[in-house]
């Protein structure tokens, strides 16, 4: 299958849209948001219900758009798709063009609409559809192992009982529901974790606090605790059987499908920095020349064209692993791939952009220095840059995570 480097002609509008809304709708009140953490962003109502009516072109199916299905047999549908995971990873990065944490609290579009979308079944998935979804994966004692969740699940009638902790829950104050990741058995590892979808409400559940926050202060991340929590059973996302074969798949095909978004994400803010700093730089007199080998040019110049070298392979990379979850193909390497570069990419041009303005660029003349605390985020959550090329190498190598940890 061949992939094509331009944008497809019928997402173009979705694109410019999601331009517009950026460059007139986020970008006004970014700062202000910035500064008034945990304040909700009212403006983005309006949006979301504009957002929930363009339901064609995919921006209705929430932040994970399609979803990474593994039930499905790679090709089995004739032809080449261009579906709601690139028309997502392209609005995202336009959006985020704007500002990342109003993009990060947009209503119903939450990193558990991911989830919902790659591992519910279709019951589930119609009985969900409209609900804004946070996830609940972290907790204090697992960092980047999402394998040694310690949050258990126990089957009790109709109910499964959650009991643990979870930290750094984007949108956990706000969403409707929450997409908690939990064991059904700690002695079987890695197969029995499940995820469960837990209301606004339910009684054990309690948002203990809201985080501060260096960068994306305009998104609520809380920590939520579960204590003796029911949730009915056809809350449990997918099978409830425990695939020892199977393993960890089921969750990790969550992550094939959220980790291009953030990878788009970072491609967004960092195409922000490098518009606004080429601007700056033309305006101190400083042209930069596509045309002209760098070690021709002034030097800001020549930095300017080897970061926008690093943001197209970024680029290339994300929207190569949404291509492939819309044709049904296996994603895994290639979506860890987007979010190792474009996490790292994204930091370096934001911080980089601010060094090349100055004082310009470290002061809230500008949104550059907010532009570099916002993107650090992205480089993180979701799986660090540590664990991306850890995952690259297990997959280059052929190797499971008990051979190459």
């Amino acid at each position: 299958m061949a992939i094509h480097l331009d944008d497809p002609k019928k997402f173009r509008p979705l694109r410019d849209q999601a331009h517009q809304v950026a460059m007139n709708m986020l970008r006004p009140i970014s700062r202000k948001y910035d500064r008034a953490e945990h304040s909700y962003p009212k403006e983005l109502d309006m949006l979301a219900a504009m957002i929930d009516g363009i339901s064609e072109s995919g921006a209705a199916e929430g932040a994970g758009a399609a979803g990474v299905r593994r039930d499905e047999t790679p090709g089995e549908k004739a032809g080449v798709r261009n579906g709601a995971n690139l028309a997502s990873v392209m609005s995202i990065a336009e959006m985020c063009w704007g500002d990342v944490g109003l993009l990060l609290s947009m209503p119903r579009q939450g990193l558990g609409n991911s989830a919902i979308a790659s591992v519910a079944d279709e019951e589930q998935q119609q009985r969900l559809a409209g609900t804004w979804a946070a996830m609940a994966i972290t907790e204090p004692g697992t960092g980047s192992d999402s394998a040694s969740i310690a949050t258990t699940a126990v089957l009790d009638g109709d109910h499964y009982v959650l009991n643990g902790e979870k930290i750094y829950v984007t949108s956990g104050e706000r969403a409707d529901s929450v997409v908690v990741w939990a064991t059904l058995d700690k002695s079987l590892g890695r197969a029995a974790i499940k995820s469960f979808v837990v209301e606004k409400g339910t009684p054990g559940m309690a948002v203990e606090r809201l985080e501060h926050k260096l960068g994306i202060r305009a998104s609520d991340t809380a920590a939520i605790t579960f204590t003796d929590c029911r949730v009915p059973k056809e809350n449990l996302l997918g099978s409830p059987d425990v695939d020892v074969k199977q393993g960890f798949a089921g969750a990790m095909a969550t992550f094939d499908n959220t980790r291009p978004l953030v990878a788009a994400m970072a491609v967004g803010v960092a195409r922000a920095s490098l518009d606004l700093t080429r601007d700056l730089l033309a305006e101190a007199g400083v042209e930069v020349d596509h045309d002209r080998p760098a070690h021709l040019q002034h030097a800001a110049a020549a930095k300017l064209l080897q970061l926008e070298a690093d943001w197209e392979g970024a680029r290339l990379l994300t929207l190569q692993a949404a291509w492939l979850a819309d044709n049904r193909t296996p994603n895994s390497l290639e979506a860890s791939m987007a979010k190792a570069k474009a996490g790292r990419v994204g930091s370096d041009v934001t911080l980089s952009c601010v060094e090349l303005c100055g004082s310009l660029g470290y002061s809230e003349a500008e949104l550059l220095e907010k532009w570099a605390r916002d993107s650090k985020i992205l480089d993180i959550f979701e799986g660090t840059q540590q664990i991306q090329q850890l995952i690259v190498a297990r997959r280059v190598l052929g190797l499971s995570s008990a051979e190459l940890k």
